[in-house]
Formats: C-alpha cells, structure tokens, sequence
C-alpha cells in the first residue's frame, strides 16, 4: 500500500505542466493576435483619418458654399434695395407713377403733324423733313395781337418767318379770320380769347414742358418797328454773349422811350447797365441800374423761360413788378446775363392797343371808350400786390437764399 505522500511530486508536476501549456498556448495566442489588433488598428486609423480629411473638406466646402451663398444673398438683397431706393426716389411727373417710364412722354411742342402719310411719297417726304429739320432755329416768336395793329404785325410776322421761326398770335379782339389775307396765316398757330393780355396767354398756352424744343422765346408786344432786326443776327448775340434774359435796343429817335437801359447805344454791340447821376454807377448790382430789361419786346432762354413761367402770377395778368425780379432766373450773375442788345434795334411806337381807342376819321361817329387809364389803374394795383406776394414769400421761406444779398 502506498501512501499519499509516496503520489504528491508525480501530481504536482502534472499541475506545472499544464499551467505551464496553457501560458504557452495563451503566449502564442496573444502573440498571434497581437499582428491582427495592430493592423485593425492601423486600418481604423486610417479610415479615420480618410473620413475626417473627407469631413474636413465637406465641412470646408459647406463653409465656403454657405459664405457664398451669404454673399449672393447679401448681395442680392443690396441690389434689391438700391432698386428699390432708386424707384422709390425717382421724379415723375405728377400722374405718370401708373406707366412704365419710357412711354412718358412729358414735353411738346407746337410743331404740326400730317393726318395721313402717303407710301409712295414717304421717303420723299421724310428727306424733305429731314432737311426741314437742319434748317429749323427751333426758336419761338409769341405776340398778343389785334386787327388794327396788322400792318406791323404782318411785317413782325414777315421777318421771323423766313427766320423759320415757331409763330403763335394770340387774338385778344378775337378775330381771327381777317387774317386770311396774309400768305403766311395758315402756318401760324392762332389762339383767340377777349380781353386778355400776352402775360395771361402765356401763363396759359406756354409752359415750359409745351416749349422745352425752342432755344428762345419771344415774348414781344405788337406796336414795334422791326425795319432794322435781323432775327438770326440777334440770337447769334445773345449766345455768343451769354444772355439768358434780353431785349433789342430801342431807336431813341423814333421810339416812346420810358426807361433809360433800353436806349441803343451806337458803341457798343451789347450793354448791360445804364448811369444815372446818384443813382446808377459802375457799383450799381441790382435793378433798374444793371440785370434789368422791359417788357415789352423780352427774349428768354430755355432755362430761364422755365424759371419766369412760375413766377408769373395766375391772376396777375399784366405783369407788372415782374421785370424787377427776372434777374433771378438768369441762371447765374444778373449783371452779366441779362442785357440789351444794341447791334440790333427795334422802334417802339406805343400805339393804343389793349383796352386803347383809335380816333374815329369821321367826327361824326361816336368815339369808343378808351380804357388804357383803367388798365393803368389796374396794373399799378397788380404791382403792389405782386411786391406784397414776394416779401411774403421770401419771409415764409427758410430754405430760400437770396443770391443777390
């Protein structure tokens, strides 16, 4: 019989070897492993890397296209708004908001038009419209007329005409159809009313966007000689010598002269003063010394046309006070663009037109009334109410800087 003790060391080193065996086999097992986790690993690593620098460049692009995106819209938004700014700040004329602007048609003129245009004469037409068009001055010459006046007006009429000016007569007798006997009736504009005055006509029948074609308006009265006035002669002048605002010198020999400045000067081609003993020196800079002319026979630029247009008074039919303020309109220095023109005369023979009488031939006939001294009477009372107008409207007006002082 053996005893225990005799089997211990045969079960011992049984033990030994089989712990020694299972760290070999867990050794080699994790020596085997050990190649593969790193390659796992390794190959992580690199998917990582490849789906973050992929990330990296879809985030980037993102950004980028997110910024742009912000731009454009940025941009596009800007656009929009100057767009908007630019319509909302745009000056139409009044009414015309509902059209599209380049249908707005907002200026005229008094240039006729055919009802009809036959083919076959077309192109001829159209050359000969063409050269119509090279020779036209595009200058306009307006007058308030009546019948008894016609043997000056005829020779006024005569003169501008073959100058190819624009002719408009406004009858203030309302006759027009005697008329007729002069060639050139048919190519002037006619316009009758009773008892009304050219300032009234021109308030109503020339405002600036009906004239804005002509390079000068006349304004004249009917009872001038105009023997020794040359139209074109007269505008060559006045552009050559910069004057917004003028009038032709009057014959002292043959004219009613009222006011010294429009005395022709025999030196001078143009003058833009006038001197008086203690009143009006070479100092002088506000009217009737310098930047002043009369009414009668007035020549206006474009320009200043559309300045003087409103400042005639609706209601104020005679104009008077006007003159001592058309040297605000001269676009500039009135001492210097406004002035008589002396190269080119006129005569003033101060018939009684307007609200006169002529003096009946036969004593018999009953003379008719003469209503010049009412019409005085009622242009003085035009002219304080034109001055108390315009100190009211320079005290009422902040904005308003008086060039002149």
């Amino acid at each position: 019989m053996k005893s225990p003790s005799s089997s211990s060391p045969s079960s011992s080193s049984r033990a030994v070897l089989v712990a020694d065996s299972k760290s070999k086999r867990n050794y080699c097992c994790s020596y085997t492993l050990f190649p593969a986790v790193c390659l796992i690993c390794l190959g992580l690593f690199f998917a990582f890397s490849s789906f973050s620098q992929g990330y990296r460049e879809k985030l980037t692009t993102w950004s980028v296209n997110t910024r742009n995106q912000n731009v454009d819209s940025l941009t596009q938004k800007m656009e929009t708004d100057i767009v908007k700014d630019k319509c909302k700040n745009q000056c139409r004329p009044r009414g015309s908001e509902a059209l599209p602007a380049g249908i707005v048609s907002s200026t005229s003129s008094f240039e006729t038009r055919p009802l009809w245009d036959i083919p076959a004469v077309r192109k001829k037409h159209h050359q000969r419209r063409q050269v119509e068009e090279v020779n036209m001055t595009r200058n306009l010459f307006a007058m308030a007329v009546g019948i008894k006046q016609k043997d000056l007006v005829d020779k006024m009429v005569e003169k501008f005409v073959a100058a190819n000016f624009t002719m408009m007569l406004f009858h203030y007798d309302g006759i027009v159809d005697d008329w007729k006997e002069f060639d050139w009736n048919d190519h002037v504009i006619h316009v009758a009313v009773l008892n009304q005055g050219k300032w009234w006509f021109a308030k109503r029948f020339l405002h600036p966007d009906m004239v804005e074609e002509y390079d000068y308006i006349f304004l004249w009265d009917e009872d001038l000689g105009v023997e020794e006035f040359h139209p074109d002669n007269y505008i060559s002048i006045i552009k050559s010598e910069g004057l917004e605002i003028s009038q032709p010198a009057l014959d002292p020999q043959l004219s009613e002269v009222h006011h010294q400045i429009t005395v022709r000067s025999k030196r001078t081609m143009v003058h833009r003063r006038t001197y008086k003993t203690g009143g009006c020196d070479l100092s002088s800079t506000a009217p009737p010394c310098t930047g002043w002319i009369e009414m009668m026979a007035p020549v206006f630029s474009r320009a200043a046309w559309r300045c003087v247009w409103y400042m005639i008074q609706n209601d104020l039919i005679h104009a008077w006070g006007l003159d001592m303020q058309l040297g605000y309109c001269a676009q500039g220095d009135r001492t210097k663009n406004v002035g008589v023109v002396d190269a080119e005369y006129i005569i003033h023979y101060n018939r009684p037109t307007l609200g006169g009488a002529d003096k009946p031939n036969d004593s018999s006939q009953p003379q008719e009334q003469d209503h010049r001294l009412d019409v005085r009477r009622q242009s003085f009372r035009e002219l304080d109410l034109f001055q108390k107008r315009w100190k009211k409207a320079v005290e009422e007006d902040p904005c308003w800087v008086d060039p002149f002082h």
